[in-house]
């Protein structure tokens, strides 16, 4: 049986961003918010919880052998609690639990949690990746600093229709378009990374304007494609 529901306790940016990645996988995500000061979130259901709860009412609510539970409190001391007090309580339960370090890893560990996700151990292998690929640092480079044939520009998009509802991160920019899109800025100013949670499930709209590198010849075709030419599909 798959699993039926996902729960994440942490009303935080990243509880909210885990909600936001599994949206598309899982209809029912509550997040718990402990804080009584706290707001709840308008787009997951919400409910409150106290580390002293026995979980009677969460067993009630939810088919707890077929869920998922994420422990993504800020307090590290608060989250290995947490976690000791939910695996206690439902030993079949897969607990995914956020650690900071690797000395809360292992107890999270130690408290019972099927798997942790170090996150500043997450960050930094993102970077080493980037590091690790000289490619990426030699366009930048070349790019910002030295002459190259290659461009960073700013492109607004009036001909969103051309992108037939589909997702920025579901597009293969290099392949379909020459270009390689970095981010997105949208008409309120904000601005997402190509491959975030948000960018990946907001439809593209007229006003949204793309950081775009590319070769010349390439961008310009791209700036007829989505702003000064009727779509070419």
């Amino acid at each position: 049986m798959e699993n039926s529901s996902v729960l994440i306790f942490g009303n935080n940016e990243y509880g909210l961003e885990i909600a936001k990645n599994v949206e598309h996988k899982y209809s029912n995500i509550t997040i718990f918010g402990l804080d009584e000061n706290e707001g709840d979130t308008n787009d997951f259901q919400f409910e409150r919880f106290d580390l002293s709860d026995h979980w009677d009412e969460l067993r009630q609510k939810h088919d707890m052998d077929n869920s998922i539970i994420f422990c993504a409190l800020k307090d590290e001391a608060q989250n290995i609690f947490l976690t000791i007090s939910l695996r206690s309580a439902f030993a079949d339960t897969t607990i995914i639990a956020l650690a900071k370090n690797n000395e809360d890893s292992n107890k999270l560990h130690m408290a019972g949690a099927t798997k942790v996700i170090p996150i500043v151990e997450t960050t930094a292998n993102i970077i080493t990746d980037m590091l690790k690929k000289p490619i990426v640092t030699q366009v930048l480079h070349g790019i910002l600093y030295e002459d190259s044939d290659l461009r960073l520009i700013q492109v607004e998009v009036h001909n969103a229709e051309c992108f037939g509802g589909e997702y920025p991160a579901d597009i293969n920019w290099s392949r379909d378009h020459g270009v390689l899109v970095l981010s997105i800025i949208h008409q309120d100013g904000t601005h997402e990374f190509i491959y975030s949670s948000k960018a990946k499930h907001n439809e593209i709209t007229n006003g949204d304007i793309f950081v775009v590198v590319g070769y010349e010849q390439d961008i310009q075709e791209f700036k007829k494609f989505i702003g000064e030419e009727k779509c070419k599909r």
